[in-house]
């Protein structure tokens, strides 16, 4: 949110962001076919994070000076609360950061509730 209202304020046209599906996905960058096809975008990530889509979640990419970025990828419905956070793999491997401070490993938890 912080992201579109610094571009929108500091720019004379706001960029016009799109949704698309995400038809090639490599550690070197993705296609995302939306209104055309935009190739060969590097995605952007939290410092310290990366991954690699696969091919056919519904990404978001966004037109700068330069080119173009991918934001990443829309969240479908994951079941967490207010201030949880997850990680998770296409192979299904999850870690979850719950409020009262258990941690789920592939849903076994641990730490104190």
């Amino acid at each position: 949110m912080w992201l579109m209202n610094y571009i929108t304020n500091n720019s004379i046209t706001a960029p016009r962001a799109v949704k698309g599906e995400l038809s090639v996905s490599e550690a070197n960058g993705v296609a995302v076919t939306a209104s055309g096809e935009h190739k060969q975008l590097e995605m952007c990530f939290p410092y310290g994070i990366v991954s690699v889509a696969p091919a056919g979640e519904q990404a978001v990419v966004l037109p700068l000076e330069d080119g173009e970025v991918g934001l990443g990828v829309i969240a479908g419905g994951v079941g967490l609360s207010e201030g949880e956070l997850m990680l998770f793999s296409k192979g299904g491997a999850s870690i979850v950061l719950k409020n009262d401070g258990r941690v789920l490993i592939n849903g076994e938890a641990y730490g104190n509730a």
